[in-house]
């Protein structure tokens, strides 16, 4: 990577984390910082109040782990500015269903989180893809969203499924597009890894990397936010599914499991993505051209 451009990235990644951590006031992305949402913010709940049980790891509160900024996923940028987003929504739903009064954030980082270092939740939802590697050190849930591979890139740079293998492509560490980017995309290549969503798409934004690689429904939502200047320009079918995970052993995973379960067949999941996913992403992840590979 040229120098100017590392040096670049650099300036813009700390800007960018000095931003949330002053918002945040206890933490970054990385960071252990914690909100409570007493009444579910702008969420809807669903289903019979009181209808499972749980045994949290705090009283009265169900306490979930995610990754932050995640936009459509996490209405705010930290935990303690909450209020909505699909998988919070999901949570609320949940802790509803268990009788509780709340949900309480913790801002962790991702590759933490899958790799099952992390402590004292009750359930954590981040856009996790299942795979056997983080099955070995998380319990998964009943899946709860489909998901596949986007590519992320100026709009204006008409990449095309050809051009890619020729390009630089970033992913974002310890998501499973790493291996994808690696092993199906830029195979012998370079494949340039950022610590997080925000360095990703800032180094897409910079020009360090010709393209971002990730899950199709989150790089939307951020190129809805760069105001036309990035696109989603194709997607790779995955076959994976994102899933809750919570610690090994956990008393509850059965339980959660049920309620998501539950939360498909009643059309609560669907109501939940046409809240949150649609409008926030600012397009249909199915309408998408999908790419083929070479």
């Amino acid at each position: 990577m040229p120098t100017a451009k590392k040096a670049l990235l650099t300036s813009l990644t700390t800007v960018t984390a000095v931003l949330v951590a002053g918002c945040s006031g206890s933490g970054g992305s990385g960071g252990d910082a914690t909100a409570d949402g007493g009444s579910f913010g702008e969420c809807e709940v669903y289903g019979e109040a009181g209808s499972i049980e749980l045994e949290p790891v705090n009283d009265g509160v169900l306490t979930v782990q995610t990754n932050l900024p995640s936009p459509g996923w996490w209405k705010g940028d930290t935990p303690d500015s909450i209020t909505g987003g699909y998988e919070y929504c999901l949570a609320a739903n949940v802790a509803h269903r268990a009788g509780l009064d709340s949900v309480r954030v913790e801002n962790v980082s991702f590759d933490s989180l899958v790799a099952g270092q992390t402590q004292d939740f009750d359930m954590a939802m981040a856009q996790i893809s299942v795979t056997p590697e983080r099955e070995e050190v998380v319990t998964f849930s009943a899946p709860y969203f489909d998901s596949n591979i986007g590519v992320l890139a100026p709009a204006d740079a008409g990449l095309t499924a050809d051009d890619l293998a020729s390009k630089n492509i970033g992913v974002q560490l310890g998501t499973t597009a790493v291996e994808f980017a690696q092993d199906e995309l830029a195979p012998g290549g370079e494949v340039q890894v950022f610590p997080d969503t925000t360095a990703l798409v800032t180094a897409v934004s910079a020009g360090v990397i010709d393209a971002a690689v990730m899950d199709t429904a989150i790089l939307l939502a951020f190129a809805k936010n760069s105001g036309g200047k990035l696109e989603v320009v194709g997607q790779y079918e995955s076959g994976e599914s994102y899933a809750a995970i919570y610690p090994k052993d956990s008393a509850n995973g059965d339980t959660i499991s049920a309620a998501i379960e539950a939360m498909r067949e009643d059309d609560s999941l669907d109501k939940l993505s046409a809240t949150w996913l649609g409008p926030e992403l600012g397009g249909d992840p199915a309408a998408v051209p999908v790419w083929s590979l070479k």
